[in-house]
């Protein structure tokens, strides 16, 4: 992989960048390379489904979901 060194980043933007980091709960240069990749437009690593929808259900104060399992066994998988 490539490296790569920034010089003469504002003191408030770094500031704001170990914040981000904090909130996101990863280092400043972990926060930095997830900052390039989206605006290289490629994924961010390790972001899944589950944890977008996480984050809606908590940006909506919760979700609450009325589910019954069957009472009925389950069956086992057969393989021939």
């Amino acid at each position: 992989m490539a490296a790569m060194t920034i010089r003469n980043i504002p003191d408030d933007v770094h500031l704001a960048i170990q914040a981000r980091a904090r909130r996101n709960g990863r280092s400043a240069e972990a926060e930095v390379r997830a900052i390039l990749e989206a605006a290289a437009g490629r994924p961010i690593a390790g972001l899944r489904m589950g944890d977008e929808l996480a984050a809606l259900g908590k940006a909506l104060g919760g979700i609450e979901l009325d589910l019954e399992r069957p009472n009925s066994p389950m069956l086992t998988a057969e393989f021939t």
